[in-house]
């Protein structure tokens, strides 16, 4: 999968994150809950390796139940504050704001120690379209920071102040400077963390159809009305293209049409709930017609 990976504003976007650092007292950092492996920036553990961390495994709702336990079990194993959310949902904002403020609090008393009261400063990081804006214009209350729904909206750091003893940093969504795994780049594309413009949609959507038959193949199966076991990704996309009575003039099937259906049904949510990358690492691809 042949992808414009770092974009030239990508380097400007690091040099201003660790330009900032002496501001931050903690990082937040937001992981889509599909893709916790995919969407966590390796940079970002030497970057903020001196800083107080959090991670939120936000589009919990999009993802396994099952699996997202396991990450955040996981995080917090490895002595990170972590737990699930959804940015689009109130339902989690005050345990969000008390795990970051717990994340901050030995700093806290140090300062009321001294007579001053602390202002927790929190830098809020992840790749392109995580949803960190979305996360701080819900736990500020109010739209506050600019929100998209495509990668790439926030190019410069903004503060939103939640509290008078709480302030976030929205920030650009960072990328590394190599992908060189071909699995976990699916998995962004998937997602649409990547750009579906830069993209061959047609062959993005036979691979995700393809992965989907062998996580979910009932939810699949049902969802557009094929029998899906079995089949490669290029005979389920024309499939759905049947299903669907996607067809060109002269009765071809319109499977650009279908694969642009599948992959936004998938990121709403509506094929099925799973989370792409498992805590425990499969030993190798399945990679049977089409790649997973």
């Amino acid at each position: 999968m042949l992808i414009q990976w770092y974009p030239g504003h990508m380097a400007k976007a690091r040099r201003m994150l660790a330009e900032n650092l002496k501001l931050i007292d903690v990082v937040v950092e937001l992981v889509d809950a599909r893709a916790p492996r995919a969407t966590r920036n390796p940079d970002f553990d030497d970057l903020f390796s001196t800083k107080q961390r959090v991670i939120l495994l936000n589009k919990s709702d999009l993802a396994s139940p099952a699996e997202t336990k396991a990450w955040v079990d996981h995080y917090r194993a490895a002595g990170i504050g972590a737990m699930d959310f959804v940015a689009t949902n109130s339902a989690k904002r005050k345990a969000a704001v008390a795990l970051i403020e717990n994340a901050a609090a030995e700093k806290v008393r140090r300062m009321r120690e001294k007579g001053i009261a602390k202002v927790v400063r929190a830098m809020v990081v992840g790749i392109p379209n995580v949803g960190k804006s979305t996360f701080i214009n819900r736990i500020a209350g109010a739209s506050r920071a600019q929100v998209g729904d495509k990668p790439g909206v926030t190019r410069a750091k903004q503060w939103v102040k939640i509290s008078p003893y709480l302030e976030l940093m929205d920030t650009p969504g960072l990328l590394w400077p190599k992908l060189e795994d071909d699995r976990l780049a699916r998995h962004l594309a998937y997602i649409g963390s990547i750009k579906d413009d830069i993209m061959d949609v047609e062959r993005l959507a036979e691979a995700l159809l393809f992965t989907l038959s062998e996580l979910c193949p009932a939810e699949l199966a049902a969802r557009y009305k094929l029998a899906a076991p079995g089949m490669t990704g290029e005979a389920l996309l024309l499939a759905v293209s049947q299903s669907r009575g996607f067809l060109l003039p002269g009765g071809e099937a319109d499977t650009e049409r279908a694969a642009r259906i599948v992959l936004d049904e998938y990121r709403a949510g509506k094929i099925a709930h799973v989370t792409l990358d498992p805590v425990l690492e499969p030993s190798e691809d399945s990679g049977n017609g089409a790649a997973q």
